[in-house]
């Protein structure tokens, strides 16, 4: 498959959609070295990567449970299911980090976009190896400072949720063409 055919296959696929199988060591391997590709400026690579796996990530889905029962007044059960079905039906859970400068240079924007540059790499990779993938940000991101040992300027921006699927990925579309979203002066 050639980069725009893979570019228009890839998918997020909820982790309700993923089955039992394991993601490889080689293939696991091969989606995050996909990340260190990423373009960015000065060669800051800011991009951080904590990946669960087994009890690892079970041990987080508990931790974020009990973060919320400690922040809201009446936490919903509907949410606690949420998240613990995130997890357990993740094969494996990458907390998306950055690491910040400093010196604020470049600007944490670019820093930011880094990130998220290296993560659709690893999208496609999971797409080529027909992996499904799926990134969210939960409110709760603020609060892994007590579960992370985070460097200094470190902080997490989502979780990579990953699994192995059953059949294909599912046929994508988009609400308008690019011709609707392009100007040319």
């Amino acid at each position: 498959m050639d980069i725009f055919e893979l570019i228009q296959q890839r998918r997020t696929v909820s982790p309700n959609q993923y089955n039992k199988q394991p993601i490889t060591e080689e293939e696991l391997q091969k989606i995050l070295e996909s990340a260190n590709w990423a373009p960015n400026h000065k060669n800051t690579e800011p991009w951080r990567f904590k990946v669960m796996q087994g009890e690892s990530r079970l041990k987080l889905a508990d931790y974020l449970i009990g973060k919320n029962a400690e922040l809201e007044d009446k936490p919903s059960p509907f949410k606690n299911k949420k998240i613990s079905s995130k997890f357990e039906n993740s094969h494996t859970v990458i907390a998306i980090c950055i690491q910040k400068n400093s010196k604020g240079v470049p600007p944490e924007w670019e820093e930011i976009s880094a990130v998220a540059m290296a993560v659709q790499n690893m999208w496609l990779a999971c797409t080529a190896l027909e992996i499904g993938a799926y990134w969210s940000s939960p409110s709760l991101i603020n609060h892994l400072d007590e579960f992370f040992n985070f460097n200094e300027g470190e902080s997490c921006l989502g979780f990579f949720y990953m699994g192995k699927l059953d059949g294909e990925l599912p046929q994508g579309m988009r609400k308008s063409s690019i011709d609707a979203k392009v100007e040319y002066l």
